[in-house]
């Protein structure tokens, strides 16, 4: 047994780690990652408003509280929907202006104009202009990668001609402010020149403007993204490099969340039409049923700490357990420890996996309700549960069967290594108690 956990050490260390640092540290995995970031606080505000615009009561339901909700909401509705469009109807302009900024940022550009560069870049594309009106149709999730492509592009584009000193120079006495207009001239130029020609080629030939063709190119992609076997390779490979030490929910939320976004935007469409959702693998999924309580689904294990014999876990436990309840869990993680411990790999690994499968196969057949908002990570998985699935009651059950079955996976893993602790704190004792002893002749 210890040879083969060995070799599973060598593999990840002499290919899986390199590679992960990589990929990690890659400039544009970075900015994407950067970009949605910059991105969440305006998607979690318009999410929680169409929440509140669809509440979770049936159309004729009599409760007093409850119909006058309902009632409110379709008064109102045309005003209320006024923050969504403006936040998650328009996600692309800020993912568009992150990236850019990020990539500015590493190639030591001005942030600013690099974003609105990449802004310019994005609306030249997915914005066409018909009957005196621009269109919005990939402003939001449609979009998500013609934003990402185009930022990348005018980002690079603005650097190349930089590091060639195709620039506008103005004499030092020029305020900062005009310089900069200046400098980038030239830049959004070869921007326009560029992506707008392409933009009108690729419209005669295909009759599809280059959002509409991206998104008719990844459609099998994304399909894919939405399946029971891209939620395990995902949360396998996350799992893995955690078990490594290193970030592995980064790296793969960082590959996610175009996707996630993209099929967050069609359930949202859907609501708001009274259709079927159509997606089920989103962020709320991923963090309210496979990351309960941080990477490996760790809060069931903290809990469990705390009545543990071992002194060692039992005080682990009570570090790590509230923040837990957070989704921060660092301190079990590390001193338990979890990472690079043979013993736990198998739990660590498969609960989260396991969790994926009850939960895919519970929502897959309506007995738990789909994810239609974004929450931030560090609500508390049942709460969080809920409210990304607009509030219902079904996923709160669903996390709490995911948290008791976490819990006894863990449990004679746990057991396990608390028996070779409590035997190691015995012989620490007996060695103490020995070197502490006076003998009776001194």
């Amino acid at each position: 047994m210890s040879g083969l956990y060995q070799a599973m050490v060598n593999v990840i260390e002499k290919h899986i780690t390199p590679l992960a640092g990589s990929v990690g540290q890659q400039r544009h995995v970075i900015a994407i990652r950067d970009g949605f970031i910059a991105a969440l606080p305006f998607m979690i505000i318009g999410s929680f408003m169409l929440v509140f615009i669809f509440p979770p009561f049936s159309p004729d339901t009599t409760l007093g509280f409850a119909r006058g909700w309902l009632d409110l909401s379709l008064k109102y509705r045309e005003q209320l929907m006024l923050p969504w469009y403006l936040s998650m109807g328009v996600m692309t302009f800020f993912i568009s202006v992150g990236i850019g900024a990020s990539l500015g940022k590493h190639y030591k550009l001005d942030p600013i104009m690099t974003g609105l560069l990449a802004f310019m870049a994005f609306l030249l594309v997915a914005a066409p202009y018909h009957d005196k009106q621009i269109s919005t149709q990939y402003f939001s999730g449609e979009g998500i990668f013609t934003a990402i492509l185009t930022a990348i592009y005018a980002a690079e584009v603005y650097a190349l001609l930089k590091r060639r000193n195709i620039t506008i120079r103005l004499p030092k006495e020029v305020p900062t402010g005009v310089a900069r207009s200046f400098e980038i001239l030239i830049p959004v130029v070869v921007i326009v020149a560029t992506l707008h020609p392409l933009n009108l080629f690729i419209q005669s030939t295909t009759g599809m403007i280059i959002p509409e063709a991206i998104m008719h190119l990844l459609a099998p992609l994304v399909s894919a993204s939405d399946s029971l076997p891209a939620i395990l390779i995902s949360v396998f490979i996350c799992q893995v490099l955690w078990f490594a030490g290193i970030h592995g929910a980064l790296i793969v939320t960082g590959i996610m969340n175009p996707f996630w976004m993209t099929n967050l935007a069609l359930n949202q469409t859907a609501l708001q039409a009274g259709a079927p959702l159509p997606h089920i693998y989103l962020q709320g999924f991923w963090d309210h049923y496979l990351l309960i309580g941080g990477v490996g689904s760790t809060l069931p294990l903290a809990i469990l700490l705390l009545c543990s014999k071992a002194v060692h876990l039992r005080t682990i436990g009570r570090m790590g357990v509230v923040p837990s309840f957070f989704n921060i869990n660092e301190p079990i993680l590390f001193g338990t420890p979890i990472i690079m411990n043979p013993v736990f790999f198998l739990p660590f690994t498969l609960v989260p996996m396991l969790n994926a499968i009850f939960a895919y196969t519970a929502t897959k057949l309506g007995w738990v309700a789909q994810v239609v908002s974004l929450t931030p990570w560090t609500t508390p998985a049942p709460i969080g549960a809920s409210w990304a699935a607009n509030w219902a009651f079904s996923p709160v059950i669903m996390c709490l069967f995911c948290m008791v079955l976490s819990a006894v996976m863990y449990y004679p893993f746990l057991k396990a290594y608390e028996r070779t602790l409590l035997k190691q704190e015995a012989e620490k004792a007996t060695a103490q108690t020995a070197g502490n002893a006076v003998p009776a002749n001194s």
